[in-house]
């Protein structure tokens, strides 16, 4: 994939660490991501990369260590001295989020319309016209049918799901998307339907990415660098096609030859 970057990063982590009592969730992280480059964290069950995610995204307090963000007036600021409003709007503008279970980000109940508009609405947004015009905008760049806007979630299959989360988090045209397993559970096709809508769009919006995922080929396809966890800690990173093809570490050697065997 060609990489489009500002000299500035967009977001810098450094020792990041979290303990679950005496086990480590993930411990002495750095990781530094510019606008347009997605990297991919890899690694089996327990390595810690969901417990990274979850860090870097604040839905988990982190016990050492600091993260850095470019706001959009180009001041960098430490996430640690933010407020809790300040947080919010980062959240809803900024910064996006898709989980594996499309549930968790859907309000189920609500219309295609009124989940895609609902961030819109939280940044002032009132005009109904304007709000539903910009929802029909995205479920067509996410490849719904239009005629789908009224209907709630519920009523879609699990691909569809997950395109409305992604149309959801982009309306508000993100500079970074976390993902956390976005093709998990979902059937081959249906996972490379996803997969190349997610490729258009981040080339398209210029989006930085920090995707966790088990499934090397996910990683490959959409990224251009590749960290390596195992019992929290990075033990490998380098750019996706070097680390795949050639690994130098042991266990990324295992992963990669277990793929290959499959």
């Amino acid at each position: 994939m060609a990489k489009t970057c500002d000299d500035a990063p967009l977001l810098v982590a450094r020792d990041l660490t979290h303990y679950y009592g005496p086990r480590v969730g993930c411990e002495g992280i750095e990781l530094t991501v510019h606008a347009g480059e997605v990297v991919a964290v890899v690694g089996e069950s327990g390595s810690g990369k969901s417990t990274l995610l979850q860090l870097l995204s604040l839905q988990r307090p982190t016990m050492r260590g600091s993260i850095r963000f470019r706001m959009r007036n180009g001041e960098t600021r430490d996430l640690a001295t933010l407020n809790d409003a300040e947080r919010r709007l980062l959240m809803r503008t900024d910064w996006g989020y898709v989980a594996q279970d499309a549930e968790t980000g859907l309000r189920m109940h609500v219309s295609a319309g009124g989940n895609v508009g609902e961030r819109l609405m939280g940044l002032g947004w009132r005009h109904y016209g304007n709000i539903r015009q910009e929802a029909l905008s995205w479920l067509d760049r996410v490849e719904i049918a239009r005629d789908r806007i009224d209907d709630p979630p519920e009523a879609f299959s699990g691909g569809m799901r997950q395109r409305l989360v992604i149309a959801k988090n982009l309306v508000t045209r993100p500079r970074l998307m976390f993902m956390d397993e976005p093709t998990g559970g979902l059937d081959v096709s249906v996972q490379a339907r996803l997969l190349d809508l997610l490729r258009g769009l981040v080339a398209d919006l210029a989006l930085a990415v920090i995707l966790v995922t088990h499934d090397l080929a996910v990683a490959r396809l959409l990224s251009h660098r590749i960290m390596v966890m195992r019992h929290g800690r990075v033990i490998e990173t380098g750019l996706s096609d070097q680390v795949l093809d050639d690994p130098r570490e042991p266990y990324t050697q295992l992963l990669v030859s277990s793929v290959l065997q499959v």
